[in-house]
């Protein structure tokens, strides 16, 4: 059975982004799953060491897929600037067994051109949607102590 439930996507902070003009930053991130978009907040004057702590969510309906992250930098009076991005694979986490999936809050490189444009960290936690029959791979230990 295909997995369904609840991803949260912990958008924690980068550094190091590669600033594409004059002044100071205001990164913000553009994280899509299939057809789901969601934008986070600005991180206003925080240049290229910026703090999301945010938490994101997305419907999981359907066989594993990647998560897209693109970064960029909010002008005013301009085009926004693109910094970079990266794909996440979500097979590890989003599995058809009926079991949460959970990855700590894990760097990741920020790419553009084949060149590394800065670390972004995130956070993964897959919530299976209830009434989804586990094979028992993530409860074992739980029916082992009933005997």
């Amino acid at each position: 059975m295909a997995p369904r439930g609840t991803l949260e996507v912990q958008l924690v902070g980068a550094k190091d982004l590669k600033n594409m003009d004059v002044g100071m930053m205001d990164p913000y991130c553009v994280i899509t799953y299939k057809d789901q978009q969601k934008k986070s907040g600005v991180a206003r004057g925080q240049g290229s060491m910026p703090d999301w702590n945010e938490t994101l969510l997305f419907t999981i309906a359907g066989g594993e897929d990647d998560l897209r992250i693109k970064i960029y930098d909010q002008d005013s009076g301009s085009l926004d600037d693109y910094v970079g991005e990266l794909k996440i694979p979500l097979d590890a986490i989003v599995t058809d067994t009926g079991c949460e999936g959970r990855m700590p809050p894990t760097p990741y490189e920020v790419m553009r051109n084949d060149e590394v444009k800065g670390e972004i960290t995130i956070g993964l936690f897959f919530n299976p949607e209830p009434g989804h029959e586990s094979r028992g791979d993530c409860c074992d230990d739980e029916e082992e102590e009933e005997d």
